[in-house]
């Protein structure tokens, strides 16, 4: 099982091999792989700091614990009608994003990360709703 937030399963969606640091890009390497090739991975949403904050860098300024990602996080949560601690396979929760989140609601939900101007998410979002796979990561 796999703990995450909820903002999380959008960045798992564009994720592209792009990190915080070589240790953050491995673990998230790891659990993008892990849904990919095993879409009935169960995960377990939770409140807070999740399996990807973990490997988030000591040295970088603090963000997993600001207002603004909670609050992100609570917004794609109702948005998917997701409970907190209630496991679910992967493959239902990309579902309910495939039906309830739009390729342009990025922009807004996500509208102060700092890889929202890359357009990654964006494109993941993109990919589910039209029920393709997503791309393998990057090998690192």
């Amino acid at each position: 099982m796999i703990r995450l937030r909820g903002h999380h399963l959008l960045c798992l969606l564009g994720f592209r091999g792009m990190g915080y640091s070589e240790e953050f890009c491995v673990n998230m390497t790891v659990i993008y792989e892990r849904l990919r090739m095993e879409p009935d991975t169960e995960v377990v949403m939770t409140e807070g700091p999740d399996d990807i904050c973990a490997y988030y860098p000591q040295d970088k300024p603090p963000h997993c614990e600001g207002a603004s990602v909670y609050g992100r996080d609570a917004l794609v949560l109702e948005r998917l009608g997701l409970q907190l601690d209630r496991p679910l396979p992967w493959s239902e929760v990309k579902g309910r994003i495939a039906v309830e989140i739009e390729s342009h609601d990025i922009s807004v939900i996500c509208a102060t990360c700092p890889w929202e101007p890359y357009g990654v998410c964006r494109e993941g979002v993109g990919i589910v709703r039209r029920g393709e796979s997503l791309p393998p990561a990057p090998v690192r």
